[in-house]
């Protein structure tokens, strides 16, 4: 059980996934993959690998495969999209729920501690090792409670999940390329100040973002573009920044193709329908020394 659950966790394995060019394929197959994984996890639940591959594979689903296609339907289709962002709160929760399991096992009493957010004892233990963990567990707090911001009682927990993303910034501050920075962006991006959230900050991740990844991410376009200059109703800057992210070559990190095609598509998606998001749709010239995207 050990071999096949080392062999389905393996460095190369999410390539699978994350390297295809076929959207829909890949969401057609991983609800089985998911099931499969858990099903080797509930006979070996003590294997963290297949913990972390079971979580995350249920947050990035709730994420590419539930969220985003919901986000980009009509209006008329308003009952739908609730039942699907119902969907993929449910298991935007269950896998941060699989990953806080597997923490819980390796730091006993983690969860107890940071309900009573005591995150420094909670968290003071952990690794470099253990950042993936945090990380995903953290990416599925936050992104059941950004599909559903009335949710007081999830709210009242989101301090627990900073926490955790916190944490992982400070073990490792480019974390998976840049993905940290790309969370940071969309955390300070749409919060309100009152929360925490920041545009200087956003941007200031945005920029490390962008470096860490060579330019090659069209994640952190897509965060800031969604976030901040939607805040700030700059359109000049919105149109910039989707447009760079669709004159990228999906295919030239092949670990970064499917959500770079994913995102893409969604890029495409939101400078047709422009007027859902600004009250003025007409472009005006850019203040003298606007920053260049």
């Amino acid at each position: 059980m050990n071999q096949v659950a080392n062999a389905l966790t393996g460095k190369t394995s999410g390539t699978v996934f994350s390297g295809d060019n076929d959207p829909e394929l890949v969401g057609d197959a991983l609800p089985f993959a998911i099931k499969m994984y858990e099903s080797l996890l509930t006979a070996n639940p003590g294997h963290q690998g297949l913990r972390l591959q079971t979580g995350s594979l249920y947050i990035m689903y709730a994420n590419a495969f539930l969220q985003t296609p919901a986000v980009m339907l009509p209006e008329t289709e308003y009952k739908k999209q609730e039942f699907v962002f119902k969907r993929a709160k449910n298991l935007y929760l269950r896998g941060r729920d699989i990953i806080l399991s597997g923490l819980e096992n390796k730091f006993p009493g983690l969860r107890e501690a940071l309900r009573k957010r005591n995150f420094n004892h909670a968290l003071q233990s952990t690794t470099r090792k253990d950042a993936p963990l945090l990380y995903w567990a953290g990416a599925g707090w936050l992104g059941a409670y950004a599909i559903d911001p009335f949710d007081m009682d999830l709210g009242m927990t989101l301090p627990a999940a900073a926490a955790l993303m916190e944490r992982v910034f400070k073990l490792d501050k480019n974390f998976a390329d840049g993905a940290i920075h790309e969370f940071y962006i969309l955390y300070y991006g749409s919060l309100p100040e009152y929360m925490g959230g920041s545009a200087a900050k956003a941007r200031e991740h945005f920029d490390q973002a962008v470096a860490v990844s060579n330019g090659k991410s069209t994640t952190a376009y897509l965060s800031l573009a969604t976030t901040v200059s939607i805040k700030e109703q700059n359109l000049a800057e919105f149109k910039a920044l989707l447009n760079k992210a669709l004159a990228m070559d999906a295919d030239s990190v092949p670990e970064k193709r499917l959500v770079n095609t994913i995102n893409q598509r969604k890029a495409q998606w939101l400078l047709e329908h422009v007027e859902d998001y600004f009250l003025e749709t007409e472009e005006s010239n850019p203040a003298p020394g606007e920053k260049e995207i």
